[in-house]
């Protein structure tokens, strides 16, 4: 195997099948000094309460088939992979490439997803141990996924939301890349929210003004919540929530009830939840999961419609948050492009697709090569099109 013929590469069923200490050796060698892994969604507990409470496996479509490489005995990468049944749950939409391969009397699926369930943060997805045999792992786990689609008669590999430096090695493994885009803030050692608006137009900051204004207006209280101040009835609420948005959105909640039991046992120090209360009840909320630099805003839902509580939740105290705790980025999750007005601006994020029909590849390269031209140009004009003032935006 490219001169690490010494790399055992070998396939799990599940998580529990791992010692979260092997796992999380590659996934986030940055806690073993403490603090916060740079990224919570790939780490064994997050994956886990995914299995554990059903969201993933048994009838879901998303069945795991994680990938473990192994040199003399000790894993110095894995491989966060599942066999999918559909594409729902990805954010990277292969929808059209499905039809056409089975126009064409394939089989399109099950294929291979190398994703974090429902998450379209950008993240490692060929996770090694630091140190000399990072490329011969990373290089082990494109060849083990790519051959197990090989050996299983399957019609593709995708690997989404993997950050830019994974695009040269999947490449050299004969992987295409894929561009798309969504939208992030960042921060530029703001002093406050209002230095983050003294960046923005006189148009735009007195929108933003207005909408928080109204929110204010919903006579409530608005909690932050995280941590041992997160308790179980906080779940009983959001889920309502999030059984709502789900049901419009998606058709059904992709997450069961049972994972935010798994939340509040295992990653209560991984979420931050903006609760918003009326009279003692609960009415609308935001969900987040925190990095070691980034916040990730992950989920909204709300019992009733009130005006401009959701930008004031999802994206305003995300902001107040991320200034006052000293991160970087604020990822607001996939599409939204009601989020360019209010700071996020549209960044490039990227994927790596291997089809096993060589004529099929050669049609979605040449397809994927016009995409990328055009997702480059979308992100130039909506960044100038964008709410900072001339010669703010790209600070």
């Amino acid at each position: 195997m490219d001169g690490s013929t010494n790399i055992e590469v070998t396939v799990l069923t599940g998580l529990s099948e791992i010692p979260a200490a092997e796992w999380d050796a590659c996934a986030c060698p940055e806690t073993l000094a403490g603090g916060r892994p740079v990224d919570p969604f790939t780490t064994h507990r997050f994956l886990r309460a995914l299995e554990d409470s059903g969201s993933v496996g048994r009838r879901s479509g998303w069945q795991p088939r994680h990938l473990v490489a192994r040199h003399g005995g000790r894993v110095i990468g894995v491989m966060p992979l599942y066999a999918k049944s559909h594409s729902q749950g990805e954010y990277i939409f292969d929808h059209n490439w499905a039809h056409a391969y089975e126009q064409a009397g394939g089989d399109y699926y099950p294929k291979l997803q190398s994703a974090v369930p429902f998450t379209p943060a950008t993240g490692r997805r060929l996770l090694t141990l630091p140190g000399p045999t990072e490329a011969i792992a990373r290089s082990a786990l494109l060849q083990g996924a790519t051959q197990l689609c090989d050996s299983n008669g399957l019609s593709s590999l995708h690997i989404t939301f993997c950050t830019e430096e994974e695009i040269a090695p999947g490449e050299a493994q004969g992987l295409l890349a894929r561009t798309s885009q969504q939208y992030h803030w960042d921060n530029r050692a703001y002093a406050d929210f209002s230095a983050f608006l003294a960046e923005l137009s006189s148009r735009k900051r007195k929108q933003i003004r207005k909408e928080r204004a109204t929110a204010a207006q919903f006579g409530g209280t608005v909690e932050l919540l995280t941590g041992d101040a997160l308790q179980p009835h906080h779940w009983d609420a959001f889920w309502t929530f999030y059984q709502d948005t789900g049901n419009r959105k998606w058709g059904r909640p992709y997450l069961t009830r049972s994972f935010f039991t798994q939340v509040q046992e295992h990653l209560r120090d991984d979420t931050l939840l903006f609760l918003a209360s009326c009279d003692g009840e609960p009415v609308a909320g935001a969900l987040n999961f925190l990095g070691r630099n980034t916040l990730y805003g992950r989920y909204w839902g709300c019992s009733e419609e009130i005006p401009c509580l959701h930008f004031e939740l999802c994206y305003y105290r995300a902001i107040d948050y991320a200034i006052e705790h000293g991160l970087t980025r604020v990822e607001a999750g996939a599409q939204g492009d009601h989020k360019l007005a209010r700071g996020y601006l549209p960044v490039a994020t990227h994927s790596l697709h291997w089809i096993s029909n060589p004529s099929f590849r050669k049609a979605v390269a040449q397809y994927l090569e016009a995409e990328r031209d055009a997702v480059d140009h979308e992100i130039e004009v909506l960044t100038d099109y964008g709410p900072f003032r001339k010669g703010q935006g790209d600070a």
